[in-house]
């Protein structure tokens, strides 16, 4: 499911980015890679804003729909 779907609150897991190269690397250095586990603080509208590794986030809509992840049981 892309991350831009997932309810406030939940945990997830990266498993794909689906962007081009530029924006894929982009999202590498911010710490958002497959397997990186965040957490979803809030969903759109508006910008999706997430925490990663410790540090919060925010997102697009376009760029969240991009980033395929697994929601943690």
């Amino acid at each position: 499911m892309p991350l831009a779907a997932v309810p406030p609150g939940r945990e997830v897991i990266a498993v794909a980015i689906r962007a081009g190269r530029g924006l894929t690397l982009r999202l590498m250095e911010m710490g958002i890679l497959p397997g990186t586990r965040m957490r979803v603080l809030k969903p759109p509208p508006g910008p999706v804003v997430i925490e990663v590794r410790g540090a919060r986030l925010a997102l697009g809509w376009g760029v969240a729909q991009k980033i395929l992840v697994q929601v943690v049981a």
